[in-house]
């Protein structure tokens, strides 16, 4: 689909984001309503925002609380989970993965740094076997948007993706050899979806904790997100009027 449209103004987006505290405040700045008939399987926590802004049609979703333990559902399960089912589900010619990050002081990353990401990995698979090693890496380079880099003065710099917040030396050793400047806990993941599907896919990274930093991860991720998520949330709104009425080799 996505490759149909290539040179056809981009009409639809999907919008993925982790965590309901990110998630609201881009739903209520591009006015997005909830969808009373959810297009997933019944019981599935998965919430999806829809409405148009500016002639795009534009999808939102995340993947809603744990039903068990009420928090929000993060991590490269959901991720996966809720962008392939938002795939079949819906039409899209581009997703938007916007998200918090915790970034690299030794990369210069700086709290409220929104970053495009060019290139995703994981950084906890380890499989010493070869070739499976570089399975487990899943190193892949993001769909170019040069000109959205450029006109919206953005960072650039390379994602690494694990399912845990804090860091191990391993997971380190890793994020080294991986060359990251941020990482999350869904990117990588989100992406090898989207390849696997042919769907285009950028990543929109606000930092909001240094992790090679003097405080320790949760408490400055904690500290920094209202604000840090405003700042995503303006982001994403910029990135969207970009995009709009440009095709996908424009961006």
């Amino acid at each position: 689909m996505a490759a149909q449209v290539g040179r056809q103004p981009i009409s639809s987006i999907l919008i993925v984001i982790a965590m309901q505290t990110e998630a609201l405040p881009v739903v209520n700045k591009l006015k997005l309503v909830e969808n009373p008939h959810s297009p997933f399987p019944e019981g599935v926590p998965w919430v999806h925002y829809h409405g148009t802004y500016k002639d795009i049609v534009i999808h939102l979703v995340w993947p809603g609380k744990d039903l068990s333990l009420g928090v929000d559902n993060i991590g490269t399960v959901s991720a996966s989970l809720v962008t392939y089912a938002s795939i079949q589900a819906l039409q899209h010619d581009l997703i938007i993965n916007a998200g918090t990050a915790g970034g690299f002081k030794a990369k210069g990353a700086e709290i409220g740094d929104i970053f495009l990401v060019s290139h995703v990995a994981f950084h906890d698979r380890r499989i010493p076997i070869p070739v499976f090693d570089l399975y487990g890496v899943g190193s892949r380079q993001t769909f170019p948007t040069p000109n959205l880099l450029k006109t919206l003065n953005l960072k650039s710099g390379k994602l690494s993706t694990g399912d845990s917040l804090d860091m191990t030396p391993q997971d380190e050793t890793s994020i080294t050899a991986n060359d990251a400047t941020v990482k999350d806990m869904e990117g990588a993941a989100l992406a090898y979806v989207a390849d696997l599907l042919k769907v285009p896919v950028i990543f929109v990274k606000a930092v909001t904790d240094i992790v090679d930093g003097d405080k320790p991860a949760a408490e400055e991720f904690l500290q920094n997100l209202v604000a840090v998520t405003a700042a995503l949330d303006e982001a994403v709104d910029q990135i969207v009027n970009f995009i709009t009425g440009k095709c996908l080799f424009e961006l």
